[in-house]
């Protein structure tokens, strides 16, 4: 019933906050300063953002600077399945050298890819981007059947090789995991499109390195709670229509109760700033919290062994993690560069728990072996912001290049 509840609650506010949209941009005149127009505009505004969105937020890569040029970007659908498309961002409109293709991991774990946009726009000055756009859950017909930890190591798997051969795997977050049992499957198996290199950012590997308030909380519980207290049908009329999910509502509101008086001031200063005409300081906040409220939903299945296998079980680090009934083995992993990299500061996942990969990869000789913790970031630091352009981003480049001898 918890989301059939949230959908009627959702319909019977909509009227109202899209009319306080429209009142907004009727209402917003650059000649108002200090009226009552101005804060009725400014209101409205705030008013028509309270809510929560549920489709992908678009990408806005429209082009790239290269040395001192200025290349046009358009995405492209290389691989289109059920629960997630393959997507390039193809560089066009310029004679470019042949640049290394990246495979950008991202996470499903209830906001949409175009979370690691800055990442993907970042690794776009020296790679070929390719990103793992997963699709909202709820919009996934049951015809498609369901969802699992093996099936998402197996899209993994099947990217890489629409990808191509030669071709390198950064992951963020969560499908760490995933991605290092990807690479450990396709190694294993001799694939040719085994990555060349793997790059692990601020993920859990091995939870029970320092564990986080976020690993505290999924320990808790045990796994038959979680199922029975989180997991919701889809409601009509949307395609997914009884599909069991984790709601991305459900993860939104987690996330925002853990710090609310943040939030709440962030909407204040929204206010603020329309009332006294500070336009393009009022953009920046509205502009992260139309990605941040425009939550994902999750599959059950794949909710629940994420939870069960690599935050309360520790399958990966414990050698006991299977895929298709064969047990995952990162020491089969041989001729892929490995590099992890931590945030000093991450409260999500903490230091230690991503560096755990270098060791499971026993057979990756030391020089090809590469670490790096970042001073004075947390979690989102790690993979957006400046420390990210000027400090991380440059080693990734280099780890990347230098795996290509």
């Amino acid at each position: 019933m918890l989301y059939q509840a949230y959908q009627f609650q959702s319909d019977l506010v909509s009227p109202l906050r899209l009319a306080a949209q429209h009142l907004s941009a009727s209402l917003w005149i650059q000649k108002t300063e200090r009226t009552v127009v101005r804060k009725v505009a400014a209101a409205c505004d705030v008013l028509s953002r309270l809510r929560l969105t549920h489709s992908r937020p678009p990408y806005n890569i429209h082009s790239v600077t290269i040395g001192e040029q200025e290349v046009p970007v358009v995405e492209e659908e290389v691989l289109k399945l059920p629960f997630g498309t393959l997507l390039r961002f193809r560089k066009t409109g310029a004679d470019l050298p042949e640049q290394p293709k990246v495979l950008l991991a991202a996470p499903l774990s209830g906001h949409f890819a175009t979370l690691l946009r800055e990442t993907a726009r970042t690794l776009l000055q020296d790679h070929e981007v390719y990103i793992t756009d997963w699709h909202n859950a709820r919009d996934v017909s049951l015809a498609h059947g369901g969802f699992s930890l093996d099936d998402y190591i197996s899209y993994l798997i099947r990217f890489t090789e629409a990808v191509g051969p030669g071709s390198h795997m950064v992951a963020v977050c969560q499908p760490c995991v995933a991605a290092l049992a990807a690479t450990a499957v396709m190694a294993e198996d001799d694939n040719p499109a085994q990555p060349r290199s793997l790059t692990l950012m601020a993920g859990p590997v091995d939870c029970r390195v320092n564990p986080t308030e976020v690993n505290k909380l999924a320990t808790s519980k045990p796994i038959d709670w979680f199922e029975k207290n989180l997991i919701s049908h889809v409601p009509l009329p949307h395609p997914g229509f009884m599909r069991r999910v984790y709601p991305g509502f459900v993860q939104l509101s987690a996330f925002m109760s853990m710090n609310p008086e943040r939030h709440k001031q962030s909407f204040r200063n929204i206010y603020d700033h329309l009332e006294h005409g500070r336009v393009e300081e009022a953009a920046a906040i509205q502009n992260f919290y139309e990605e941040y409220l425009a939550v994902n939903d999750l599959p059950a299945e794949f909710y629940l062994e994420t939870v069960e296998k690599v935050f309360q079980t520790y399958d990966l680090p414990r050698g006991v993690l299977s895929y298709q009934d064969r047990t995952v083995n990162p020491a089969a992993i041989r001729r892929t560069a490995l590099m992890t990299v931590e945030g000093e500061r991450d409260d999500i996942c903490s230091v230690g728990q991503t560096v755990a990969a270098q060791d499971l990869c026993s057979s990756v000789r030391p020089y090809l072996k590469t670490h790096h913790i970042q001073t004075g970031v947390g979690h989102y630091g790690v993979f957006s912001g400046r420390k990210w352009n000027q400090q991380i981003y440059p080693r990734v480049r280099d780890h990347i290049h230098a795996s290509l001898g």
